[in-house]
């Protein structure tokens, strides 16, 4: 017989090394700006490759990307513990913002558009340099902005 709780119970949040994100943000960049430079056949490969990454941070949460992956396994062992950790919430926002640009760049690439495709990885990629340069997240940012405009509900 399985029992359910009569209350809902709070999940608990997340905590993230905030280099992790960073990390991610610089092996982003540097996908982005091959994107740029590529041929538009590649391009449009690259960046269904990396709208594909941002889904899964959006979708699962960043820390179950192959990045965060790749950070854990073989830079975190290399560093001193962090002095703090992050909500993961921010950067989890901040991934479906980067899949917003990166679709619109896919559809402007797969249209033809391939103006529309690299302005859209044109933002995509100075999201990602603020973030890994200068540990900036533009759409971590907008996250807070929206949580103290639209405060939830207690």
């Amino acid at each position: 017989m399985s029992t359910t709780a009569s209350t809902p119970t709070r999940v608990a949040e997340t905590r993230l090394d905030p280099r992790g994100p960073q990390f991610s943000a610089a092996v982003t960049a540097l996908l982005l700006l091959v994107v740029l430079v590529a041929p538009t056949g590649v391009a449009t490969v690259l960046v269904a490759v990396q709208a594909a990454l941002f889904a899964l941070g959006a979708l699962r949460g960043v820390q179950h990307t192959p990045t965060a992956w790749a950070f854990r396994t073989w830079v975190r062992p290399r560093l001193a513990p962090p002095s703090d950790l992050e909500d993961a919430r921010p950067p989890r926002f901040a991934q479906a913002v980067g899949l917003g640009f990166a679709l619109v760049a896919l559809v402007g690439f797969l249209a033809g558009a391939e103006l529309l495709g690299q302005v859209a990885t044109g933002f995509a990629l100075v999201a990602a340099l603020l973030n890994a340069l200068f540990r900036f997240c533009l759409g971590c940012e907008l996250y807070l902005l929206l949580r103290r405009l639209a405060p939830r509900p207690s």
